[in-house]
């Protein structure tokens, strides 16, 4: 069964919880391309996670540090490991996913997300909700 959504991963701010909720919808496609074992499905996803990801992480930091989230440096050194570990997962698995690749790697991309929205993000609900749902310091 693939990840949900639940409204205990809120962090109060609408853009944050819909790049989490988006971040689910892409880890359930690269859990069900291992499934399926479809190769082509899975890098497309990959590569679709890292870009997200990356604007994501982005976001969420220049939120946090808008916000007075005085942990933002160790959201950023968070965001950066996570990068590397799903660039070495990618790495280690190659071309051809073993069925223990594809379990551990949905391990990673599941703990990834649960662990630190729940470790990390919500840390900063908090300080999130002094400002509306809909702040954007853009």
């Amino acid at each position: 069964m693939g990840l949900q959504w639940r409204e205990q991963l809120s962090v109060g701010n609408d853009l944050i919880d819909s790049d989490h909720k988006y971040l689910i919808e892409i880890i359930n496609l690269a859990e069900h391309s291992l499934m399926i074992n479809d190769s082509v499905a899975l890098a497309a996803t990959l590569d679709k996670l890292w870009k997200y990801s990356k604007t994501h992480f982005s976001r969420e930091e220049a939120i946090a540090t808008a916000a007075g989230y005085p942990l933002t440096a160790q959201l950023n050194h968070a965001h950066e490991a996570l990068l590397v570990g799903l660039v070495q997962m990618a790495q280690e698995a190659g071309q051809e996913w073993s069925e223990a690749a594809g379990k551990s790697f949905s391990v990673f991309l599941r703990g990834w997300l649960i662990d630190h929205v729940i470790k990390e993000d919500l840390l900063m609900k908090p300080y999130l909700k002094t400002y509306s749902p809909t702040f954007d310091p853009r």
